[in-house]
């Protein structure tokens, strides 16, 4: 197994689907991980595939009307599990192609998009699940390594120069535009890639979560390389 995964405090490791629904978080624990070793060429998939723009959903009627190699027929069959493993637990997945995110870039002292260090937040108990099948992977961050961007002095005081209202609002404003979320990492922090084939279940941010969100992050995609995702 991954040594980084098993070393790390923030990190469960388990062997089945039940086990990675139905352990629960605790301590530094917000991540778990059903580490697997996945047979099949994704890349035949990817291959296949039309990218109709930055980010398409594919349904698995298009996996299925796929011609693929024996190989990518493993591959195709996988993800058609993992698929309907997370419906029949009651979840809603989607498998994405994705060549790239739409980036924030409106203010250079802060970022709201995906590729910055953040957490997922939900008004109801949920958790976020998340499988790479090829392309570039996720990471995430002890929480301990890193600090809520809005307490950071001199962007707090830019944030404050933004806001237009009352004091007594200023932390709603905070989360209205869900700067609250996001998060800077220590100079000597140490980022877990989340690897491929590994199905992830991450804590949110929800009323009922008896631990802290789990930091992650969507990675820079390898030039000229799409990536195959799945989550909810």
């Amino acid at each position: 197994m991954n040594n980084t995964f098993s070393d790390s405090s923030q990190i469960g490791l388990v062997a089945t689907f039940s086990e990675l629904v139905h352990t629960d978080f605790r301590g530094e624990m917000n991540a778990l991980c059903w580490f697997r070793n996945l047979d099949g060429d994704f890349n035949d998939i990817v291959a296949k595939l039309s990218l109709e723009e930055n980010i398409t959903e594919v349904y698995p009627e298009d996996l299925i009307a796929l011609q693929l190699s024996e190989k990518g027929s493993i591959a195709r069959e996988i993800i058609l599990n993992d698929l309907q493993l997370l419906t029949d637990f009651g979840a809603s997945p989607a498998l994405n192609l994705l060549k790239c995110y739409e980036r924030d870039d409106e203010f250079d002292f802060i970022s709201t998009d995906v590729y910055s260090f953040h957490v997922d937040r939900s008004p109801i108990a949920t958790d976020t699940f998340l499988c790479t099948y090829h392309g570039a992977a996720s990471d995430i961050i002890a929480n301990a390594q890193a600090e809520q961007k809005i307490q950071i002095p001199e962007i707090r005081a830019r944030l404050k120069e933004l806001y237009d209202g009352p004091d007594e609002g200023f932390e709603n404003f905070l989360e209205e535009n869900y700067f609250d979320l996001h998060y800077q990492v220590h100079a000597d922090a140490a980022p877990v890639n989340l690897g491929l084939g590994h199905l992830w279940r991450l804590a949110v941010d929800h009323p009922k979560q008896q631990v802290l969100p789990c930091i992650h992050r969507a990675p820079i995609e390898k030039q000229g390389e799409y990536r195959l995702l799945l989550i909810c």
